[in-house]
């Protein structure tokens, strides 16, 4: 296989995308619409109050956009299909990782229970994607991907595996990718000692690296989420405080991951100082616009395209961008906000209006200026297939409907 060797892919594959239309648009490995032409709502349960959001946001999207994707000859590339090879096997590896590692069938059973190939595998795909641009941008196009890059592709997946986990445990969820989370099947206990193993585990294979730099930028991944995960249990008294609160918690959570898997390959790879801050900005980018559109579809996406329950924030008691952004017209929010939406109907009258607010076209407009930030770096490597499905890969998260 080609991830384990020097050989080199023979073929680039690309793939035609139609004008914005209703033709389906291969995302994540799903079909779906466009959503350039129905907005977030796509699938939504078609509430008036989401159906009206939806129009506004599909009206603002018009007016408020900053551009699309270059033209590349009218054709993208499609990273799912350009990796294909690298990322065949991918959770069948990570699994086989786990089941040496413990002679626990039930410890097995619940640490490999979310890699079923069913996620999106969004951070092992950019990790990968971002390996073989740099490798092109450093060696031209003969390089190849190392074993150590696809190394780090996995150990993303598994960090963020084990905090999916943990979460589960902390807010008591009933389904996550539309089947039963992990604490409805098994004991809390057992759940929380899994997600630690999943870490174990990941940790020696970042030992295994031999990689002091790579060592620490993935160390800094899991003091991030921890971090993070006690910022998200508290709350600021004022507006501005609020916001930069949540922005901090955003990259901690979820945008560290993906910054330091990327500086992480470049760091592998050989790359410069410069070269590697750029691959770590463009995570830090995406990972911010992939985190805002999450809580965007939280309140315009149907239960049954996000595989979990809507308005799932309000519910944990969390104020994300749309409801920030929503105070500045509805100060009655704020105190809302601060008892974490616990009196009886807090949740549905927030979520009343933030619809009318124009919350969730002000968190699409930034998570619009992010994508494009990670974009335009990604232009400064070298032109490459690899280089333009990270490009690609922007508009994929930004357009994405679960």
């Amino acid at each position: 296989m080609c991830q384990f060797g020097p050989k080199v892919r023979r073929q680039t594959v690309f793939v035609k995308l139609k004008p914005p239309g209703p033709s389906p648009l291969r995302i994540f490995g799903k079909t779906c619409q466009r959503v350039t032409t129905c907005g977030p709502a796509c699938g939504s349960a078609g509430s008036g109050a989401v159906a009206g959001a939806a129009r506004r946001l599909a009206s603002s999207l018009q007016s408020t956009s900053t551009g699309s994707l270059p033209d590349y000859g009218k054709q993208i590339v499609d990273p799912y299909r350009l990796l294909e090879d690298d990322l065949n096997g991918i959770y069948e590896d990570i699994r086989s990782e786990l089941e040496r590692n413990t002679n626990q069938p039930e410890l097995n059973t619940i640490a490999t229970y979310y890699f079923d190939g069913q996620g999106k595998a969004l951070r092992p795909m950019v990790a990968i994607l971002m390996a073989r641009a740099v490798n092109y941008h450093v060696y031209g196009e003969n390089s190849a991907l190392l074993p150590s890059q696809r190394q780090v592709a996995m150990i993303s997946e598994m960090i963020h595996s084990a905090s999916l986990i943990h979460d589960d445990v902390i807010d008591q969820s009933d389904f996550r990718r539309g089947k039963p989370s992990v604490n409805v099947l098994w004991n809390h206990k057992k759940v929380a000692m899994a997600g630690d193993f999943i870490l174990a585990v990941a940790s020696m294979m970042i030992a295994r690296l031999r990689s002091d730099e790579v060592t620490l930028v993935l160390s800094q991944v899991v003091t991030d989420l921890v971090q993070g995960e006690f910022m998200q249990l508290g709350s600021k008294e004022t507006e501005n405080e609020r916001f930069a609160h949540y922005l901090t918690k955003t990259y901690r959570k979820t945008a560290s991951l993906i910054a330091n898997s990327v500086k992480a390959v470049a760091l592998l790879s050989g790359a410069d100082e410069s070269t590697s801050e750029l691959a770590f900005q463009y995570g830090r980018n995406l990972g911010l616009s992939f985190q805002l559109v999450d809580d965007l579809l939280d309140f315009v996406s149907s239960a049954q395209a996000m595989g979990k329950p809507t308005a799932a924030d309000l519910r944990l008691g969390l104020a994300t961008a749309p409801v920030l952004f929503a105070c500045e017209k509805y100060p009655e929010l704020n105190p809302m906000i601060m008892r974490r939406f616990q009196e009886a109907g807090d949740v549905e009258k927030a979520f009343e209006l933030v619809h009318k607010s124009r919350g969730l076209e002000q968190t699409r407009f930034l998570a619009r200026k992010h994508g494009l930030e990670a974009a335009r770096l990604a232009h400064e490597l070298a032109d490459s297939p690899y280089q333009k499905g990270l490009i690609v890969t922007t508009d994929l998260v930004l357009n994405r409907i679960k």
